[in-house]
C-alpha cells in the first residue's frame, strides 16, 4: 500500500500558495495526500527539500532570482527526486518543462479537475524509478553549508579537485566541498571546464597559457597557469589533449 501523496508548494505569490492549498483540500475528497509545507522561492524550496522527502512539487516557473525551471534541475539532483507539476500563467515553458520530465503543465488559475488528474499521474508513477532526461546545463552547484543550502554560479568557479568522494571547489574568494564524481561535472559541464589532471577540472575561461615547470625530483612537466596567475599541475595524459585544443593560447 502507497502512503498518502506528499506535496509541496513552491510559489512567490502568496495568494496562489492559498489557492492550491484550497484545490488540494478538495482534491483530498478522491486522492490520499498530504501538503509537506511551502516555500515562496527557489532557495528557500530547494533547502526544504533537502530536508523532507516530497512526492510531488507544485512548482511556479516565473520567481525571483531563481526560477521553476532551473529550480526543478536541482531538484533533480536529490537523492529521492520529486515530480515536477509546473503551475504556471504562461504557456511559452511547456516545452522546457516537459523537457524536464514534468508530469504536468497547469496554467493558472488552476482548475481542480486538472490538478487532481496530474496528481492521480503522479500516484500512478509513485514508487516507480524515474528515468529522468538530461536537463539543460545548470548555472549553479548547489552544495550544503552548515546545514544549509547555498548556490555557487558557475561563472565564479576556478576550478575543482577531487580528494576521495569529495570535491573542493574554488573561487576567487571562497572554497566549498560538494559530495560527488568529477567525471558527472565534467560530463555535465564540457562547454565551461576542462580536464587538466584525473582529479582537477578548470573553467576554461579562467586558462591564461601554459608554461613548464619541474617537480621536487627535478621532473619537467606542465602548469596551468590561471587568472590572476594560479598554476595547477598538468598531467602527461592530459597534456596532448590540451595542447591540441589551446594552441592559442
Amino acid at each position: 500500500m502507497t502512503h498518502p501523496l506528499r506535496i509541496f508548494l513552491v510559489d512567490d505569490e502568496a495568494p496562489a500558495r492559498t489557492r492550491l492549498r484550497t484545490l488540494l483540500e478538495d482534491c483530498a475528497a478522491s486522492l490520499s495526500l498530504t501538503c509537506l509545507g511551502e516555500a515562496e522561492n527557489g532557495f528557500a524550496a530547494l533547502e526544504a527539500l533537502q530536508h523532507h522527502h516530497a512526492d510531488v512539487v507544485l512548482l511556479d516557473i516565473r520567481m525571483p532570482e531563481m526560477d521553476g525551471l532551473e529550480l526543478a534541475q536541482h531538484l533533480q539532483q536529490l537523492s529521492h527526486p520529486p515530480m515536477i507539476i509546473f503551475t504556471t500563467a504562461y504557456d511559452e515553458y511547456a516545452v522546457q518543462a516537459f523537457e524536464l520530465a514534468a508530469i504536468d503543465y497547469l496554467l493558472k488559475p488552476v482548475r481542480q479537475e486538472r490538478l487532481l488528474a496530474a496528481l492521480q499521474r503522479a500516484q500512478e508513477r509513485q514508487g516507480r524509478p524515474q528515468n529522468l532526461p538530461a536537463a539543460p546545463e545548470r548555472r549553479f552547484l548547489s552544495v550544503t553549508e552548515r546545514g544549509k543550502v547555498r548556490l555557487i554560479p558557475l561563472d565564479q568557479i576556478r576550478y575543482m579537485k577531487a580528494e576521495l568522494k569529495y570535491i573542493t571547489i574554488v573561487t576567487s574568494d571562497k572554497e566549498y566541498l560538494l559530495e560527488g564524481a568529477l567525471t558527472q561535472l565534467e560530463q555535465e559541464f564540457t562547454s565551461r571546464f576542462v580536464r587538466i589532471h584525473r582529479n582537477c577540472l578548470v573553467a576554461t575561461k579562467e586558462l591564461a597559457g601554459f608554461e613548464k615547470g619541474t617537480d621536487e625530483e627535478g621532473e619537467t612537466h606542465w602548469l596551468a597557469v590561471l587568472q590572476p596567475g594560479d598554476r595547477l599541475p598538468v598531467s602527461r595524459r592530459q597534456w596532448h589533449v590540451l595542447r591540441d585544443r589551446f594552441r592559442h593560447l
